[in-house]
């Protein structure tokens, strides 16, 4: 319902911005360009969903091969004990930490269509142990929340729509979003063991959390010590040599369960073609409306109104190009997606420019809050949602802000 309000509000503004600029300023260029729009977008989001056909199929076909080679009693191993301080109303050994840690894991690689599966049958079986059907659990709450901060260790969508393109280095924009999305996660955090009165200081939630911000600090001190040719080398080499792992291990995995490897790598290839096919008419919605919203010029009002606060008050804003992603991402990944992908192709340098990475990095410090409230919850029935759409926001404004601060640090 959401997305139905943004798509039609993009056409109503753009409509009416372009009737203001036609009759007070006698721009007579201003309707055929629309149009014209309609027809250059409509062939940009056929292109982008065939080029990542290919992406999606390997990856989800990866998948299939780690989930049945055992990736799920590993990852039970390793984060087992602290998922249970955060989750204490689910018993060990339910089926519900099985689907939200492979839920975590699909999102931590960033495949967001193979984490929406899992997510709503994490969401099920938490609903199996809530003993008010309508009314979110504490269980619940700090899965959404936790969901919605978007923790990504490898934003492969995005690094595939860069490549996609024509990024001279698509895997650039990987350690900024890995920190702006570690922010976006710890304040989500902290904000629902609040709430949920939920001691983080506990010996083993904070050997956990220590361990990990202790390993992103590492990274940062390690990456902001680097020259800006440094930076992307290393930032490249250490993307591929954690993605190339990722893969040998499920590979490895999947050898000494004995299953069949490539039957199964082909059985999830499908899925992934099926995904790819399923969101061309979605993404050619997406983008006609944002490219009339845009070609109208509504876009860059907004857009100059900002920047023009920001340089009253002395801030570089350079950045606010950008912040259309960064409004959109809580609302739609699909209307977030489209528009990192307008500005990319638009903005002067490309997929290159400050403006591009930052909107990539927007793209990926966050997740789908509303959309992820609506579908999770509608899909077993809850009404009252509690604190979890304020988690989720305080979450993205987070991230957001990191993004910012990172975006200027290694591209600027």
């Amino acid at each position: 319902m959401v997305l139905n309000y943004i798509w039609v509000s993009f056409f109503l503004i753009a409509f009416v911005v372009s009737l203001v600029k036609l009759i007070f300023l006698q721009d007579v260029e201003v309707f055929p360009q629309m149009l014209q729009s309609t027809f250059d977008m409509a062939k940009t989001g056929f292109e982008i969903s065939i080029a990542l056909t290919g992406v999606m199929s390997l990856w989800l076909g990866l998948m299939k091969i780690g989930e049945r080679g055992g990736i799920v009693p590993i990852l039970s191993k390793i984060v087992g004990p602290f998922f249970s301080r955060l989750f204490p109303e689910v018993p060990k050994d339910h089926p519900a930490t099985g689907s939200i840690i492979m839920n975590f894991s699909a999102n931590i690689l960033g495949l967001d269509n193979a984490a929406t599966p899992l997510g709503l049958k994490a969401m099920k079986e938490l609903q199996e142990l809530n003993p008010n059907k309508d009314t979110a659990s504490n269980a619940q709450i700090m899965f959404l929340v936790l969901n919605t901060s978007g923790l990504t260790v490898i934003p492969l969508a995005i690094i595939a729509d860069r490549a996609t393109l024509g990024a001279a280095n698509p895997t650039s924009i990987f350690i900024p979003t890995l920190i702006a999305t570690f922010c976006s996660t710890i304040v989500g955090l902290i904000y629902i063991s609040i709430k949920q009165k939920i001691n983080l200081f506990e010996p083993v939630v904070l050997a956990y959390l220590v361990g990990l911000s202790a390993f992103i600090w590492l990274g940062v001190s390690y990456f902001a010590s680097l020259s800006q040719e440094e930076l992307q080398q290393q930032s490249s080499l250490f993307t591929s040599v954690i993605i190339i792992s990722i893969i040998i291990s499920f590979l490895l995995l999947g050898l000494k369960r004995r299953i069949p490897l490539f039957e199964t790598f082909v059985e999830g290839a499908k899925e992934g073609f099926e995904t790819s096919i399923k969101i061309i008419p979605f993404l050619i919605a997406i983008l006609v409306g944002i490219g009339l919203f845009r070609t109208s010029g509504a876009l860059n009002y907004i857009i100059q109104g900002i920047a023009w606060g920001f340089t009253q008050m002395n801030i570089n804003s350079d950045f606010v190009g950008a912040l259309p992603v960064a409004f959109l991402k809580p609302l739609s990944g699909q209307a977030a997606r489209g528009m990192m992908i307008e500005i990319s192709k638009t903005t002067p340098g490309g997929p290159d420019s400050f403006v591009a990475n930052l909107a990539a990095i927007f793209r990926g410090c966050a997740e789908t809050t509303f959309y992820i409230l609506a579908v999770y919850f509608g899909s077993v029935n809850v009404r009252k949602t509690r604190y979890a759409l304020t988690g989720g926001l305080v979450a993205d404004v987070a991230g957001i802000i990191a993004a910012i601060f990172v975006g200027y640090m290694f591209f600027y």
